[in-house]
């Protein structure tokens, strides 16, 4: 079975497919310089309460991973590295409330990683709610 393949298929329906497409072009979140590219587009994109469980297996609250994004934007960018973030096998799948739990495989240069970030849909847009990153062995 290969990457993509791996976990459930939650894509139901014309309203699921919209969302899918509007979530997969916000991930990778912290590694798209066209979404987050200040402390205004962070918060926009990012909610409050957000934390996250790194592929590291640590946890991280919403300051720290501000602070990391925000002193990354201050490096260039290594054309290399940029072109060999992509990702695979996304699905969504409804929750409630107005938030979806969006999976897929991103494919690092260094590594292959399962995320999942939890989504919800505001007045103003999307807002990252949760985000958790597993190594593929």
């Amino acid at each position: 079975m290969g990457l993509a393949t791996l976990g459930p298929d939650y894509r139901r329906g014309v309203e699921l497919d919209e969302v899918l497409a509007a979530l997969a072009a916000r991930e990778p979140l912290f590694h798209r310089r066209d979404l987050v590219n200040s402390p205004e587009t962070f918060d926009a994109e990012v909610a409050d309460d957000f934390w996250e469980v790194g592929a590291s297996g640590r946890v991280y609250d919403r300051a720290f991973v501000r602070e990391v994004v925000l002193r990354r934007l201050k490096e260039p960018v290594d054309a290399a590295d940029a072109e060999g973030w992509r990702i695979s096998g996304e699905a969504v799948r409804h929750l409630g409330a107005d938030t979806y739990l969006f999976t897929y495989v991103l494919h690092a240069p260094d590594r292959v990683t399962r995320r999942a970030t939890l989504w919800g849909r505001t007045q103003t847009g999307w807002q990252a709610l949760y985000h958790q990153g597993t190594v593929v062995a």
